[in-house]
């Protein structure tokens, strides 16, 4: 099992399909897994892909559409009920907070889940994790919506053939400081993550985007429907390739896609995003992130 890969629980926007379900995102990392947007059937298509509520240590929903949100009630039923023995943190938007109530209490359930409850506004927020941050940046859509961004910091490579030259060896690597931890280590660039969903083109999708490894993005309507996207506050596929050009992107996912679109229709989105690394997300997919950058 990949320590860090995207395992994708749905693939629908409004309406789920036959072969797509409502959204849903785990992202996996170093053994923490961070689920984006657990819209109806998430808990099931967790299991359908060997995840358990154990694993999650953050919750993050965009916005208080249902088919981004529709999932808690039972997510976080089944961290209680499970006895999941650390903190989820769970970030949302503070204007839907009377919805996160609502949804976080729907039924009586049993046990207590560990929720830490991150309400995110304004113009966004920077939250700490365990190797990690997430970033929270609003977006342009109907209601109140957020994007995330995760992002390891950045750190350094050791460079074994100046280790020797100093003989330098064992626990003593762990100790360098100062001018000779500069010259036996050259930058690691930290691996970032983007979640961006329902949104219009605006500067904080770019900001989002930027430089990131991998950008999971939705791509709701083809050219066809250019119009009716901005409308309605949602992206193109070849929207969602421009983004990912502009910002250095190396993968690029797209997903959350109108139930106007059959089998057929799939390449289509490929070929308007026209981005090399780009991939078409389908429901209980893996996608593993890409290896590190090189070090400068």
């Amino acid at each position: 099992m990949a320590s860090r890969e995207l395992v994708v629980l749905g693939t629908a926007g409004a309406v789920p399909t036959r072969r797509r379900n409502h959204n849903g995102y785990l992202l996996r990392w170093d053994g923490q897994g961070v689920l984006f947007d657990p819209g109806e059937g998430t808990q099931r298509q967790m299991s359908h892909a060997g995840a358990s509520a154990t694993e999650l240590r953050w919750l993050c929903v965009t916005h208080f559409h249902g088919d981004h949100s529709l999932g808690v009630p039972g997510i976080v039923q089944r961290i209680g009920r499970d006895g999941v023995p650390h903190d989820v943190h769970a970030v949302f938007p503070a204007e839907g907070a009377v919805y996160w109530e609502r949804l976080r209490h729907a039924t009586s359930y049993y046990g207590s889940p560990p929720l830490v409850e991150h309400p995110v506004s304004g113009a966004g927020e920077v939250l700490q994790g365990d190797g990690f941050s997430v970033t929270a940046l609003p977006l342009e859509h109907s209601i109140p919506t957020y994007g995330y961004r995760l992002a390891e910091p950045d750190g350094r490579t050791f460079l074994p053939e100046r280790l020797r030259a100093h003989g330098i060896s064992g626990p003593a690597i762990r100790e360098l400081s100062g001018p000779l931890l500069e010259e036996c280590t050259v930058p690691r660039p930290g691996q970032k993550v983007a979640f961006v969903m329902d949104t219009r083109l605006c500067d904080n999708v770019y900001a989002l985007a930027d430089g990131v490894d991998m950008l999971i993005i939705e791509s709701t309507f083809l050219d066809a429907e250019t119009d009716l996207a901005y409308e309605r506050g949602h992206l193109t596929a070849r929207q969602a390739g421009e983004v990912a050009r502009a910002c250095g992107v190396r993968t690029l996912v797209l997903t959350h896609f109108s139930e106007r679109y059959d089998e057929a229709d799939d390449p289509l989105f490929l070929d308007q995003a026209a981005f090399p690394g780009a991939v078409l997300a389908h429901d209980l997919a893996r996608i593993p992130l890409p290896t590190r950058r090189a070090p400068r």
